[in-house]
C-alpha cells in the first residue's frame, strides 16, 4: 500500500480548508507507518517512553471515536483499547496486536468521523459534551483540534519512524 498525501486546496472554502487538512494529516501519519512490520511499528524505540507508531494510530482512532462519535454525534460505543484499568491502553500494543487490525479500526473510525461532521455545519453545536468542560463544541472547533491533535502526534511519528530506520520527510 502507497499513502497517497493530498495537499490542501490553497483557495477553498473554510470547512473544504479544515477537512482538507485533517485528511492531510490523516494521510501523513499513514504515510509514517509505511512499510514497516508488525515488529517494528509496535517498538517504542526511546527509553522510557512506551510511545509507538502502531500505539498513534490507536490512539488516534481513540480520538477520532472520541470528538466524532462521542462529543459531536451524542453516540457513546465506548472505547476501543483503553479501559478503566487501562488509561493508556491504546499505545500498549502487545504482540497479538497487528497493524492491519490497527490500520482497519482507524480507518473505520474516520469514515464515522466524515459521516457524522456531513451532518453539521461548522457552527452547529455538538450533541454530546466534552469530558472536561461539560459543554458543546461546534464543528469548527473539532475540526480545529483534530488538526492539532494529528499535527503534534506526526511529529512523535517522525522521530519515531527515523529512530526505527533513518526514514524522515515531512
Amino acid at each position: 500500500m502507497t499513502t497517497e498525501r493530498t495537499e490542501p486546496a490553497q483557495n477553498a472554502s473554510e470547512r473544504a480548508m479544515l477537512e482538507g487538512w485533517l485528511d492531510y494529516h490523516r494521510q501523513t501519519l499513514a504515510w509514517k507507518c509505511e512499510g514497516l512490520t508488525d515488529e517494528q511499528l509496535r517498538t517504542a524505540p526511546v527509553e522510557p517512553s512506551e510511545l509507538s507508531l502502531m500505539g498513534l494510530v490507536r490512539h488516534m482512532a481513540e480520538v477520532e471515536r472520541s470528538w466524532f462519535r462521542k462529543v459531536l454525534a451524542g453516540d457513546d460505543r465506548g472505547p476501543i483499547y483503553f479501559t478503566d484499568a487501562d488509561q493508556d491502553g491504546d499505545f500498549h500494543a502487545t504482540e497479538a496486536d497487528t497493524w492491519q487490525e490497527a490500520y482497519a479500526t482507524w480507518q473505520t473510525e474516520i469514515e464515522a468521523a466524515r459521516r457524522h461532521a456531513a451532518d453539521f455545519a461548522l457552527d452547529d453545536l455538538s450533541l454530546g459534551k466534552g469530558r472536561f468542560t461539560q459543554e458543546p463544541f461546534n464543528l469548527r472547533w473539532i475540526y480545529t483540534h483534530m488538526i492539532e491533535e494529528y499535527a503534534r502526534h506526526n511529529g512523535h511519528a517522525d522521530l519515531i519512524r527515523e529512530r526505527i530506520d533513518g526514514a524522515t520527510g515531512d
